[in-house]
């Protein structure tokens, strides 16, 4: 008997030992963003964390803190970078002037040739990415880059029809293209957190502000706008980076998965859920009441000139190689 109580103890300990063994094999990642949680890059982050978790039998999963809840949103690329975070998901726009390379594919009216749609621009975006961006994100691995639906300007009570109605409006922004967009269209521009835009505009402390339809529908604009004007004007560019320190932990299996999930591919997947976001968020401000306001041509052409300046200057501090990146994105 005593013998097989001992036996009996000897395979209890080796299953716990094995047991440990596996939870310690466990990696979680913390994953953190300032976007609210029904928002469709933390949908889209949510599922590619079941993806590596289930080809990783179990050994990766991913904790998500939406809403800025490890940091305000201009530090979410530093939270990642000093080890706060292991993943960041982060809008380039809100530290301006960081990464002005990125930032060319959120110039006014700039986009591949082959269309505006997030699908498309995302996708060339991260292809270009190990050539042209990896320095601007130095201390981590791009997972991939995402352009958003062109941004649109959506305004509380003043009709856009005729672009001179603009002039004087305060507006909310992000980001310093964003900021001299909206000076060259003689409105002002504010600076506002994205999830407090719905309230100033209801409080007025802003006449309007620049959001994808999709992102409207995220922070509830809706209730508060009356007029969208069409088409988007310039993208806004995100990141989804991994820190060196949190990656380099991985065993060499699974940082194969993650080099396997993520890239141009992810990018485009990641994109063509944002369009369908688009569409969705378009039809959420056609159901909320929206006056939809379409440019002309002629106004698109006026849009042209008043934004040449604002090319022109984002160009300069990049030089040849900005002109190379701008080029090479847009063919």
């Amino acid at each position: 008997m005593t013998s097989m109580i001992r036996q009996t103890l000897a395979a209890t300990a080796a299953l716990a030992t094995a047991f440990t063994g596996m939870q310690a094999s466990a990696e979680t990642l913390r994953v953190t963003t300032f976007l609210p949680p029904m928002h469709t890059f933390v949908q889209a982050i949510e599922a590619w964390g079941e993806e590596i978790g289930e080809r990783s039998g179990g050994e990766l999963e991913l904790e998500v803190f939406p809403a800025a809840q490890l940091g305000p949103p201009p530090r979410q690329f530093d939270i990642v970078s000093s080890g706060g975070a292991d993943i960041g998901i982060f809008l380039h726009g809100l530290t301006p002037g960081r990464f002005p390379m990125t930032e060319l594919a959120g110039l006014p009216l700039t986009h591949p040739s082959e269309g505006d749609e997030s699908a498309i621009s995302s996708r060339r975006l991260t292809e270009l990415a190990p050539d042209y961006l990896a320095d601007e994100h130095r201390g981590t691995r791009i997972l991939w880059l995402a352009a958003t639906p062109p941004l649109k300007v959506h305004t509380a009570d003043v009709d856009p029809t005729d672009l001179g109605a603009l002039d004087g409006l305060r507006i909310r922004y992000a980001g310093s293209t964003w900021q001299s967009i909206i000076e060259a269209m003689g409105a002002s521009p504010v600076p506002v957190p994205p999830a407090q835009s719905a309230d100033a505009m209801g409080k007025g402390v802003v006449d309007g502000a620049t959001f994808p339809f999709e992102a409207t529908k995220a922070f509830d604009l809706g209730p508060v706008t009356q007029y969208s004007l069409e088409p988007g004007l310039a993208s806004a560019t995100f990141a989804v980076v991994m820190s060196d320190a949190a990656y380099d932990r991985l065993s060499p299996e699974n940082r194969q998965i993650i080099d396997e999930t993520t890239g141009p591919d992810r990018a485009a997947w990641f994109g063509a859920m944002w369009d369908e976001g688009e569409e969705e968020g378009r039809q959420y401000m056609e159901d909320a009441g929206v006056t939809f306001v379409e440019i002309d041509e002629a106004g698109l052409d006026q849009l042209r000139s008043a934004f040449q300046g604002i090319v022109d200057a984002a160009l300069e501090p990049t030089g040849e190689t900005g002109r190379a990146f701008l080029d090479a994105y847009t063919e």
